[in-house]
This record gives structure tokens, sequence and C-alpha cells, in this order.
């Protein structure tokens, strides 16, 4: 009851309506709503949410606690990874659970759907007839029931889920910083588990990644928040797997990470005064934090600080101006290039180019054009079977010999050489 009495001092029946109405709009979809055990709360309930066949199912006494244990755990999983919870319920259909969370506290969840990813057919009537063996309904029910469900596509699920959640957290005004924080802990540990799962593919050797490190701090130089966020996983997922469940040593690579990342800051022109001072903040969440999601979550939070400190320590002006010529080098890496074209896409001269580049960037424009090539280059090798000589022509060199003489400048190693150090068992019979 506790749930319940919280969650409508939380939310008013006029904001529900406010809510349900908007969704209903654009999604032509009822609401239900649910404290933490999994109890519906009428007071929050659309009218016409329970269509006839989760009725059917719900009039039997199973089915009704089946229903409630189904609402239970799908409150719990959505409000722990702080995202919505898209699931085939018990009964066979598509349900969908957005988690109502206020600061710390979990009030329930606002649910949807009730719906089918596509029509009907005997084979989806006959798993949904073995979902509910033992409860009291009768197959022409079951079919009945079916037939009279909205089918709704996969991607439109997904696009009411976010939906119904920016519309739930600013109608109903629910303080929405833990939740997000989850959301992004739980998107994170996602990426570097998908990492880590490919590294251990490619029984790649472990090797810290000072390369990808210096990459980072270029990103955060020009205020590319995507790109630096990719790699600050890569960097990460190659900690752990080499060092996953040790929160100590997670805790020393993300102190040195810190270290790093603070000097590239200095050198974007950020008050080394800030920076000491910022450290000191950052040194003492490190050591407080006692899990290794949530670190991992903290340092990605502060990337973006270092970012917009950086940003806002350049002059902006001159960053918004090379950007156009930075994401035209990104997108044309793999094909010639010339300085002229780049000037062009920035609406810059060559020569104004070349100067401002050199200037923000600590680095000549086609340093950046190879640094982004080699890049390219060095993900092909490992992830493909693609020859060094396919891999050359595929990244923007029309020369093998000078491709191999580049990346070996860049790197250390020739581009075989590197496959095969990184490739534990792979030794592909092609030349450098």
């Amino acid at each position: 009851m506790a749930e319940k009495a919280g969650l409508s001092e939380l939310l008013t029946a006029e904001g529900f309506g406010r809510i349900a109405r908007a969704f209903r709009g654009q999604f032509r979809l009822g609401l239900e709503t649910a404290g933490v055990d999994g109890v519906a709360l009428e007071r929050f309930c659309s009218s016409d949410c329970r269509p006839r066949f989760c009725a059917l199912v719900q009039a039997d006494p199973q089915g009704d606690a089946r229903c409630v244990a189904e609402r239970r755990r799908a409150v719990g999983i959505a409000s722990e990874t702080g995202q919505s919870f898209i699931t085939i319920c018990h009964a066979g259909v598509v349900v969908v659970c957005v988690p109502v969370v206020d600061k710390e506290s979990v009030h329930g969840g606002m649910f949807f759907g009730k719906c089918l990813w596509e029509p009907v057919t005997p084979i989806l009537v006959r798993d949904v007839e073995t979902r509910l063996r033992g409860l009291a309904i009768e197959r022409k029910d079951i079919v009945t029931g079916l037939r009279a469900l909205p089918v709704v596509r996969g991607r439109q699920i997904h696009e009411a889920a976010e939906f119904l959640f920016d519309l739930l957290y600013e109608v109903g005004g629910f303080d929405a910083r833990a939740i997000r924080w989850r959301r992004q802990r739980s998107k994170q540990q996602s990426e570097l588990g998908e990492f880590i799962q490919e590294r251990k593919k490619l029984g790649a050797e472990w090797q810290y990644p000072l390369e990808s490190e210096r990459a980072l701090l270029q990103k955060v130089k020009i205020g590319d928040r995507t790109g630096a966020k990719e790699i600050l996983n890569a960097i990460l997922g190659t900690i752990l797997f080499k060092d996953i469940g040790d929160l100590g040593i997670l805790k020393a690579r993300l102190l040195e990470l810190v270290s790093v990342l603070s000097r590239a800051a200095v050198e974007g022109g950020v008050s080394i005064d800030v920076m000491l001072e910022r450290n000191l903040t950052y040194v003492n969440k490190v050591m407080a934090i006692d899990n290794q999601e949530d670190l991992c979550a903290w340092i990605s939070a502060a990337l973006n600080e270092f970012i917009e400190l950086v940003y806002t320590s350049q002059d902006g002006r001159k960053m918004n101006q090379l950007r156009p010529a930075i994401n035209y080098i990104d997108a044309s890496y793999d094909k010639p290039v010339t300085l002229a074209e780049i000037a062009r896409a920035a609406h810059l001269s060559a020569s104004r180019l070349a100067h401002l580049f050199k200037e923000q960037m600590r680095i000549t424009v086609f340093d950046y054009v190879t640094s982004v090539r080699i890049a390219r280059a060095k993900l092909l090798l490992l992830a493909t079977e693609r020859s060094c000589t396919e891999i050359c022509f595929e990244v923007g060199y029309n020369n093998q010999s000078y491709f191999t003489r580049t990346f070996k400048a860049a790197v250390g190693v020739t581009p075989r050489q590197f496959r095969l150090r990184n490739r534990r068992g792979n030794s592909p019979a092609e030349g450098t």
C-alpha cells in the first residue's frame, strides 16, 4: 500500500490524464499503471487498458496471479536498468513497462502494449495455447481475443517507449536524475559487454591501448562527444577484458586516465588551477565508488565534463569553423582527398584551414587524415579476413608499399605484423 500512496502523491489524476491523452493521440494505445508489487493502480489506468484477450486471462485466478507477477518482474527490471522493458508476457503478447522512479525511490511502472508484433497465425495461436495451458479459457475465445489485439511493429514499439518515458517524467515532474544515471550505466555495461565478447572472439592479446588513449585526447580537443565515448568504451573494455572484477585495478586505471585527460585539458586552454581543483574532486569520487558499473558510468560522465571544459576554454568560433573539415575527412578518408577539397567543405581558404588546424588540433590536416585511415585499417585488420592489399585500397591508399610504410611509421609494425600480434592463432597467407 505504501507504494500506491507514494505514487498517488507524486502523480495526480489530472497529470495521468494528460499523459494518457498525449500517448493515445500519438500511438492509439491505452496505459496501465502498477505499483512495485505488480498490482494495478486503477486510478492511473485507461478505461481500455485491458483488451478482451487480457480480460479473459485475468478472469482466471491463476492467470491474474501470473499477470501480477509479470508486472512486478517488469517493474524490477525496468527500474534497475533505467529504461523501458519490452517483453513478450506469459500469455504471449507484447507488453512494455516504463519505470516510475523519483530520485532513488521506485514507485512502479507504466505499461502499454497488449499488442502483437505481427498478425495472428496458426503458429502464434498454438504458442499462446501452450502458454495458457491450465487456465479455463476455450480455444475459440483465445483466437477471437488475439485477433482483436492491435498489431504494432517493433520500431513503433520502441518509439512509443521512448515517447512515454519522456512524457512521463516531463508531465509527472519526477526527479529523473537517478533513473537516467541507471540508464546510462546499463547502456554502457551493454556496450562494454559487446566489446569484451568481440575481443574474446578475436583471441586478442591484452595490451593497454595507448594509441586509443591518444585518439581519445584528439576527440576531446575537438569536442566530439560521440567519437570520444566510443573510444572510451574501447579503452574500458580492454581494461575489463584483462582484469574483469578487479575493482582496485580498474580504479587505478581510471585515475591514470583522469590524469591524462587533465593534462590534455590544460593543453587545450583550461586553467591549471581549475583542473587541480577538479582533479581532487575526481580522485575522491573514484575512491568512494564501490562497484564496477558505477565507476564506468562515472568516467563517461567525467569525459563529458572534460570536453565541455576544453571546448569552452578554446576559441569556439575557430572550432566551429574546423568541424565541417573534420566531418568531411571522417566521411571521405576512403578516397583521395586534397587540402583544397577539405577547405571547400569548411568554406575556408586552404592556407587558413591549414593554420587553424595546426593551431587548434596541434596536428596538420594530412596527419589527421592519416590517423583516421590508420585507425580504420587497424579495425579492419582485426575484425575482418580481408587481405592487407584490400584494406589498403579500402582506407584510401592506392599504393600498398606506401600504405605499409605509413602504417609502420604510425604503429611501429607492418599491417601483417599488427594482425598476427593481435589475433592469436591467425596467420593468413598474405603479404605485408
